[in-house]
């Protein structure tokens, strides 16, 4: 394995833990939509909370999925062949969530509005669900052969460790949309959010606790990375745990970054685990390894120099963006 070939394991991994924290909230917020906004007002002031950023958080995913089709061919290859049903539900929810602001906004029939806020809701629950199951079903031993191809089936997809992680990672986005409300708004729906995250916490723990048992059981990664595979795991539940008592305190800086760097430890479980891996097989001999995954060292170089350009530019503007639309929303 080359240095170029780990910093773009590395930068995938970063790619996509910036989109949990970005768009994680995101999806919080519209599923506060339609279960925390009480009346219409409300509804215009959540979904005005990320009115301006929602579809620039978005452009992480897109990212993360250029970065690996360009850095590691074999591995999107394998990935979205075997995965493809659940990366096609997710295409359409996130479709569906797209046009609702628009359609919403430009509907003059109340009942119109309300079933797009539902619309809403419904997809920001389903894309997190399914990226746990995306996951969460990669990091167990896939049915592959010695090419690459993976012949999934319905429990490949579905499985307790699956279906936990895709619960919990809708729950983390949930709390960390609470906790994003809470910071960015004024009145009886900051208020709200609040209690509702203070009882939430206590159902994410008892989550945590499931999900690093069936982990144990599902995955080979404490056999594999045992010290890093516990200190993620500690930081998860001792991120969550700040978070909490931020909420309880009325920190809410604090309870947001905190429940914004549990996702960053998520992925620094995942990516940690497989590593050196990139697709783990049945058969460990036909396991995708960093090494053989990648693309050439020019072409990885090539990426590099463009990130190392433009990146910069993209942060910053990204920085004046939050900072310009940083003002908390009456109703």
């Amino acid at each position: 394995m080359t240095v170029m070939q780990l910093i773009w394991f590395v930068l995938i991994g970063v790619l996509f833990a910036g989109f949990f924290f970005l768009e994680g909230f995101d999806f919080g917020v519209g599923m506060s939509a339609m279960v925390l906004a009480k009346d219409k007002r409300e509804v215009d002031q959540t979904i005005g909370a990320i009115g301006p950023v929602w579809d620039m958080n978005e452009v992480w995913l897109l990212t993360a999925g250029g970065a690996m089709f360009a850095s590691f061919p074999y591995w999107y290859a394998s990935l979205f062949s075997g995965f493809y049903n659940i990366l096609l539900l997710i295409l359409v929810g996130l479709i569906l969530r797209g046009v609702t602001f628009e359609f919403r906004h430009h509907t003059h029939s109340e009942k119109a509005k309300a079933a797009w806020v539902k619309v809403l809701g419904i997809a920001s629950f389903a894309i997190p669900f399914l990226f746990g199951l995306l996951f969460t079903g990669m990091i167990q031993a896939v049915p592959m052969d010695a090419k690459g191809n993976v012949y999934s089936t319905f429990t490949t997809y579905v499985n307790p460790l699956s279906v936990v992680g895709g619960v919990a990672v809708a729950l983390l986005c949930l709390l960390h949309g609470l906790n994003y409300l809470a910071l960015k708004t004024q009145g009886e729906l900051r208020t709200r959010a609040h209690q509702w995250a203070n009882k939430l916490y206590f159902v994410l723990y008892a989550g945590e606790v499931v999900f690093a048992v069936l982990l144990a059981i599902y995955t080979d990664f404490l056999q594999k990375h045992l010290i890093g595979t516990l200190i993620t795991l500690v930081l998860i539940v001792g991120l969550s745990v700040i978070a909490h008592i931020a909420v309880m305190q009325h920190k809410e800086m604090t309870a947001f970054l905190a429940s914004g760097l549990t996702f960053i430890s998520l992925v620094a479980l995942i990516f940690q685990g497989m590593f050196p891996r990139v697709m783990i097989a049945k058969d460990p001999a036909h396991s995708i390894l960093i090494k053989h995954a990648s693309s050439t060292p020019y072409t990885l170089k090539t990426m590099t120099i463009i990130v190392a350009c433009f990146l910069p530019f993209v942060l910053i503007y990204m920085g004046v963006s939050y900072w310009v639309f940083r003002k908390r929303l009456t109703k």
